[in-house]
């Protein structure tokens, strides 16, 4: 069964986490089996969650060297920086071909373990222009849902986090598992357009109009390797 390990770090953002924990726990094969295996883990047994509460999570760091997909949500702006053990195991993860992906602002996680450096990534897009700053190495696109670099994935904020996964899913298991969990999480398998339409501009096309018809029909959902 394939293992997915949701890597929880100070701050953590409660739907960045949890979405992606529902997406792979509700994935069942045709047959009813289930299709992914998934834990919490954390550095330390409990965690301050964004919002006010505490998680206790029951599995540390070793548990991204047995998976075979780690997850890294995003975290409050107020959260410590992830720490070196941190780094150093996702790196070793990567290191050993395991795939990663990212949930909004958790791409500035990959960003500081080195894992972005000479490729594609996005984030929510308020924060990629930060990205792009603080890691001028990484080619930010902050007008899709998601990237996929083949090993290492990076997605836009929130809701994306469900595009990435039913692409995630997908991928491993073929369409028709993923429009099944993709109508459990009464979820389009596939959303028009990418961030742009979210995105606050100082002088916002019109509905209807001529600009907005190009801005929406040159908007890209995904990203693929090149």
């Amino acid at each position: 069964m394939h293992s997915v390990a949701i890597l929880v770090l100070d701050r953590v953002v409660p739907f960045d986490m949890a979405a992606p924990q529902q997406t792979f726990a509700w994935t069942q094969m045709p047959d009813g089996r289930p299709a992914y295996r998934v834990r919490l883990c954390a550095e330390t047994p409990e965690v301050r969650a964004d919002g006010g509460f505490t998680l206790r999570v029951d599995r540390g760091l070793e548990a991204l060297a047995e998976a075979d997909t780690i997850i890294v949500p995003g975290c409050s702006p107020e959260a410590a920086p992830p720490s070196e053990p941190v780094l150093a195991a996702l790196r070793q993860a990567a290191a050993a071909g395991t795939r990663i992906a990212s949930v909004c602002v958790g791409a500035f996680v990959l960003a500081q373990a080195g894992l972005l450096d000479g490729l594609r990534a996005t984030t929510h897009w308020v924060a990629a222009g930060d990205l792009a700053r603080r890691f001028p190495q990484v080619e930010v696109e902050p007008d899709v849902l998601y990237v996929d670099n083949g090993q290492i994935l990076t997605s836009a904020g929130a809701a994306a986090a469900l595009d990435l996964c039913l692409h995630m899913i997908r991928r491993d298991l073929g369409s028709a598992v993923a429009a099944n969990i993709a109508r459990m999480s009464v979820m389009p398998l596939e959303r028009e357009g990418g961030q742009a339409q979210f995105i606050v501009h100082e002088h916002p096309p019109v509905p209807g109009g001529r600009r907005w018809s190009r801005c929406w029909s040159g908007s890209r959902t995904t990203s693929r390797t090149r």
